[in-house]
């Protein structure tokens, strides 16, 4: 199962994070900025080949202690199609190095739609006699609060093409209890979608027991990480919400299992922006990435062993 190749890596690397490239043209430095915008104009076609550069070099950087990236689409989409092609050659730069990817997209629909964004994330579209991958990530994050008919196009793809999914159950953002702390005979709505979870992924679990079907639970919830980690045994959790949200590592250590495995927690900001909170030259921004992310790495594996 596609779970299994990220769990294998991140015993590898005994590192259980994922770098979110959500860049802004803002986060990239000047120098390399100002390269591609004398060349092509204060264009979208000028930010997306900048920011496709700046992924390079950061991915360069990672490649090699942290075991995944994920990259937000909205990011991309902002720069229209020349920003969704930067998204596309940025999953295929990242999986030549290695690195398991995922895209973070929170798609949901059903039926024809349903099938429609999963062939474009995780599957393929055929043109005449020939088969493409359009996207070609390892998994895609969704909203599963269409229920069923809106998980059930994807769980054949995750089977036939060994992708996985993270639903989202317990979000990190402060306004997420409104609905998602709500009461069902006594059980939270958070809990109950993380029931489906183990529900649509029963016949998907692999080597190291966790499913296809992953839940994103933030990390600025503990309680309810270190709740729902004993509740849904075969669910690997995606984890938002470590450091620039607020979620700290001790908190954070309730999501794991007895092995060390079952979450896997994102930065982004931290990680994209670490030079200019270290105030070193810009043109080493991808050192202090990498050493932001070795931080991570070490601070989380302060609490949790990877065995």
């Amino acid at each position: 199962m596609s779970f299994d190749r990220l769990i294998a890596k991140i015993t590898e690397l005994k590192n259980p994070t994922v770098a979110g490239l959500d860049p802004k043209l803002d986060y990239v430095p000047e120098y390399l900025r100002k390269s591609f915008l004398d060349e092509d104009g204060e264009t979208l076609k000028a930010a997306a080949k900048a920011i496709f550069r700046y992924n390079q070099m950061i991915i360069d950087a990672l490649c090699d202690i942290v075991p995944a990236v994920k990259l937000q689409a909205a990011y991309y989409e902002m720069y229209g199609h020349h920003g969704v092609k930067t998204m596309e050659r940025t999953i295929r730069y990242a999986r030549l190095k290695g690195m398991y990817v995922i895209t973070d997209g929170k798609r949901n629909d059903i039926g024809a739609t349903m099938e429609a964004y999963t062939a474009a994330h995780l599957g393929s579209v055929c043109i005449g006699e020939c088969e493409y991958e359009p996207f070609g990530a390892d998994a895609l994050t969704v909203n599963g609060y269409l229920g069923t008919d809106g998980i059930s196009p994807l769980l054949s793809v995750c089977k036939e093409r060994d992708k996985g999914i993270f639903v989202l159950c317990k979000t990190s953002n402060p306004s997420s209890g409104e609905f998602q702390d709500l009461l069902i005979d006594g059980v939270p709505l958070y809990a109950r979608m993380g029931d489906q979870c183990e529900k649509w992924g029963a016949d998907t679990v692999g080597a190291y027991g966790y499913s296809a079907v992953g839940a994103v639970v933030g990390a600025t919830y503990p309680e309810q990480l270190t709740e729902l980690r004993a509740r849904l045994p075969h669910t690997l959790f995606l984890v938002p919400g470590y450091g620039a949200q607020g979620g700290g590592a001790a908190g954070i250590a309730g999501g794991f299992d007895k092995n060390g495995l079952g979450a896997i927690v994102n930065s982004s900001r931290a990680i994209l922006c670490a030079y200019k909170k270290e105030g070193c030259d810009e043109h080493d921004f991808a050192g202090a990435a990498r050493r932001e992310a070795l931080r991570m790495r070490d601070d989380l594996t302060s609490y949790i062993s990877i065995g």
